[in-house]
């Protein structure tokens, strides 16, 4: 039987992932309520993407903030709350089904209304953090070397 990610091997001789169903947002979203937080979360390795869903509980909120690097949809899957746009008072309503763009470098913020508020984010995956050379020091010819 093939594993569930792969059905070949693609030009590196890697597996190649398969389409396949992660979740059921509408049971997400239909649970009893919980506490705040992430209820699900894109997990796979080789992934170029980052997809969340996430639940604020009624009245609670994701304070302004300004995301500098990476452009965010936000898909809301249920209940009511309110995007903050700019730094302003600008305000736009959400609803089940609203999909929203949050480019990157935009201020934003999302307050959750009486029923709370369920939503899907996706973005670009983030590149983990790596071991690399300090700026302004050239590497040697060992690990733990000091700069020469």
């Amino acid at each position: 039987m093939t594993p569930p990610s792969a059905t070949g091997t693609g030009s590196a001789g890697r597996p190649v992932p398969e389409p396949r169903v992660l979740c059921e947002t509408r049971t997400l979203a239909e649970a009893p309520p919980v506490p705040s937080g992430v209820l699900w979360k894109l997990t796979e390795s080789e992934r170029q993407l980052d997809a969340n869903v996430v639940r604020l509980a009624p009245g609670g909120q994701v304070s302004a903030h300004t995301e500098t690097q990476l452009d965010v949809l936000v898909l809301v899957l249920a209940g009511d709350g309110v995007l903050g746009k700019g730094s302003g008072d600008a305000t736009e309503p959400l609803t089940a089904g609203t999909l929203v763009w949050l480019p990157h470098g935009a201020a934003r913020s999302i307050a959750a209304g009486e029923a709370g508020l369920t939503y899907l984010t996706a973005h670009s995956r983030r590149p983990g953090m790596r071991i690399g050379t300090r700026p302004g020091s050239a590497p040697s010819g060992h690990p733990g070397a000091a700069p020469e």
